[in-house]
């Protein structure tokens, strides 16, 4: 039986307007929100927020914000985390995060994707978004404009 592997992973899922940003993944082909490994010594909630800005040129506020309990810190807390099967052998723990959009401008790294598409509640069904994608991504445009009301 061979060793599997794990890398620590962070996913965002980027939400203006009652829409949620999906890129297409230039060696997969298929659409993901921006996302990336951690860094050596990385917190996950600052890599959250450097692979949407490296991928999309977007500045987001994450829905979970870092805080305090007594003089320990506590970072932002993801909105779940995923185990996800790369190989046979590789995996990746992927932390979900949801966030907004606080600057900016879209600009899609060409080296990470190939198109870019805002999907709402509604597009997110379409056949070609995985069920994982279109099912976070509804929580995350639910989850952002109740929050936009509030």
């Amino acid at each position: 039986m061979s060793r599997i592997t794990r890398d620590f992973t962070a996913t965002t899922f980027v939400v203006q307007e009652g829409r949620t940003l999906l890129l297409r993944h230039k060696k997969l082909g298929a659409w993901f929100p921006p996302g990336g490994h951690i860094d050596k010594d990385e917190l996950p909630d600052d890599a959250a927020r450097r692979e949407v800005l490296e991928e999309s040129g977007l500045q987001v506020e994450l829905m979970t914000h870092r805080s305090t309990l007594g003089s320990v810190g506590v970072i932002s807390q993801p909105e779940c985390i995923l185990l996800e099967d790369i190989h046979d052998d590789h995996q990746h723990i992927d932390l979900i995060y949801f966030a907004r959009v606080i600057g900016g401008a879209l600009e899609v790294s060409e080296r990470e994707a190939d198109d870019y598409r805002w999907c709402s509640h509604e597009e997110l069904e379409s056949d070609d978004i995985h069920e994982d994608i279109r099912r976070l991504g509804q929580q995350a445009i639910e989850k952002v404009g109740a929050s936009e009301s509030a």
